[in-house]
């Protein structure tokens, strides 16, 4: 996963930054681990998007807030991996798979307007805008508006 996750191409439409050692990298999944927020109020889920290569070419995650049953949705597709389907293939497997195992009722992902392929995604798969929010965020040296969907 390192090796995919140090290249800064990845992070163009997040905040977030390159892992600057595998020790870190190392540290983040050992908390990852727990699958569980500190609180408990929250499972954390995380699938490493592995090929028939045999290389990691991403992950997937879901935030699932236990009370109310809905979950947030992320992915994270190595540069030279996007457009090739390993998130849509994930995505297609994991939300029945919640559904059956969380009873998730709501589906939600939260993208950089910028970020268009990643829309057409959430869109392919029945996810409806819900939500755009100016500003969101500044990263980069630039300022990030939002567009919320739901399933």
């Amino acid at each position: 996963m390192y090796e995919g996750l140090i290249d800064p191409a990845n992070y163009r439409y997040i905040p977030q930054e390159p892992p600057p050692t595998v020790d870190d990298l190392t540290r983040r999944y050992r908390k990852l681990e727990s699958r569980r927020s500190p609180d408990g109020t929250e499972a954390w889920l995380n699938w490493a998007l592995i090929g028939l290569d045999g290389k990691a070419h991403g992950y997937v995650q879901a935030t699932i807030h236990l009370d109310s049953k809905e979950a947030w949705i992320a992915y994270f597709v190595f540069s030279p991996s996007q457009r090739l389907g390993y998130a849509k293939e994930a995505l297609d497997a994991l939300l029945p798979a919640l559904r059956e195992a969380y009873g998730i009722g709501k589906f939600n992902a939260e993208i950089d307007t910028r970020n268009v392929a990643s829309i057409r995604l959430v869109e392919s798969l029945g996810f409806a805008l819900t939500r755009h929010v100016e500003h969101a965020d500044e990263f980069k040296g630039a300022i990030s508006d939002e567009y919320h969907y739901s399933l």
